[in-house]
């Protein structure tokens, strides 16, 4: 064994050296370890937070998304988009075009956006299942259907039928700006034939859904689209299918996964939880000042042993080791003891739901996750603090006062 790390663990559990350097050295473990402790429960609440989010993306997010990084709409005239087509990985490709639109019913008006959605849409998306009122049905012959999202239904004092149109208003594109709002206007009609409800208020209140060919000649449009919405097959890795698409669209396009397409809600759940985790490591650091004085003290304590080791031939760098030992350990040992009572605080919340939400409808208890990548982190993070709480009064306390080099 190390003899600089067989005397620093003599010092830490001889029975002989239980006095108040030990009490002190107890508190500093103690304190790490609560520290430690609450660092991985809080972590793996917030995991729980996105996997919980993540389960209530919604099914409109196809599981990748192909937009123009700059621009709005653009042509699949070109040989990648054929080649995406034919893709093993991918068992539907879909054609979207979406744009904002005024909606007039009656006599009611509200500002959303239409979606002209291509024929795999619906086997993309468990619409059906979705359906509040009515049926989804696009194309009634010569005649045009919209899919209605609940919120634009309400605030239009719409409900599904087949007698009354649904007027759609968008902006031209073609002509100048003009003091003539008909002519600065495209307008056209479907029969509102279908409610639909995500419990999703972006898209409730937002979208009303028709065919691709709709909105093409309403938006004035040949072949272009604003989004190509695909669903992978089974069994393939789409982080990888997204990456061999990027290459093959080239800089130009943007490709997003279910979860990138909400990007924003994202970077906010990641911040925040790195944000409370340089926090908590921060508490983690002031409670590692108790091995400061802890080794201080010790050193002090320790001076004829050190005097002793000195006239035995022990060089300096022996003698340091010695208390940065000491204090890994009380770092240590606090970390190891933080980090089981932590998981097991975790895996009693996830199996028990020991704490809870109040007034919430989605679950009952404060979901918990556990990423062993999270908790090995949270290890040499805290160890690493650790050390270098014991790093300083060994190179400069021992160094001051008991030996020259």
């Amino acid at each position: 064994m190390n003899l600089s790390f067989f005397i620093a663990k003599r010092y830490l559990f001889a029975k002989k050296s239980r006095n108040v350097i030990n009490l002190i050295s107890a508190i500093s473990a103690t304190g790490v370890a609560f520290s430690t402790m609450a660092l991985v429960v809080v972590l793996s609440v917030f995991n729980g937070l996105e996997s919980l989010v993540k389960s209530l993306v919604s099914p409109f997010d196809p599981d990748l998304r192909i937009t123009l990084v700059k621009g709005k709409v653009f042509s699949l005239d070109i040989p990648a988009f054929e080649k995406i087509k034919k893709m093993p990985e991918i068992a539907y490709f879909n054609e979207v075009l979406e744009e904002n639109a005024l909606f007039e019913y009656g006599d009611k008006q509200f500002i959303g956006a239409i979606k002209g959605v291509g024929e795999n849409f619906k086997k993309m998306n468990p619409i059906d299942e979705k359906m509040t009122g009515g049926e989804f049905v696009l194309n009634l012959g010569t005649k045009h259907g919209a899919i209605v999202g609940k919120g634009v239904a309400i605030r239009l004092s719409l409900s599904a039928n087949r007698l009354r149109t649904l007027k759609i208003w968008v902006p031209r594109r073609t002509i100048q700006l003009s003091s003539d709002a008909e002519s600065a206007f495209s307008r056209s009609y479907a029969f509102p034939v279908g409610v639909f409800t995500l419990n999703d208020e972006e898209y409730d209140t937002k979208y009303v859904i028709t065919s691709l060919e709709f909105a093409r000649n309403l938006l004035e449009y040949k072949t272009e689209v604003s989004s190509v919405d695909l669903k992978m097959a089974e069994r393939h890795d789409v982080d990888q299918v997204q990456k061999n698409i990027e290459k093959m669209l080239g800089n130009g396009f943007s490709v997003k996964n279910k979860y990138q397409q909400h990007e924003m809600l994202y970077k906010i759940m990641e911040s925040e939880k790195w944000a409370v985790f340089l926090i908590l490591s921060f508490i983690i650091l002031i409670a590692s000042f108790n091995i400061v004085s802890s080794l201080t003290m010790l050193i002090i304590d320790k001076k004829d042993d050190i005097g002793m080791l000195k006239n035995f031939g022990a060089p300096n760098r022996l003698i340091k080791r010695i208390f940065l030992y000491e204090g890994w350990l009380i770092s240590i040992i606090g970390t190891i003891l933080g980090i089981v009572f932590g998981l097991l605080l975790s895996f009693l919340q996830k199996e028990f739901g020991l704490i809870r939400f109040v007034g919430s409808s989605l679950v009952d208890a404060y979901p918990v996750e556990i990423l062993y990548f999270d908790v090995l982190m949270v290890f040499v993070t805290v160890v690493l603090i650790g050390y270098i709480a014991a790093w300083y009064p060994v190179r400069y306390i021992t160094s001051k006062y008991f030996y020259t080099n």
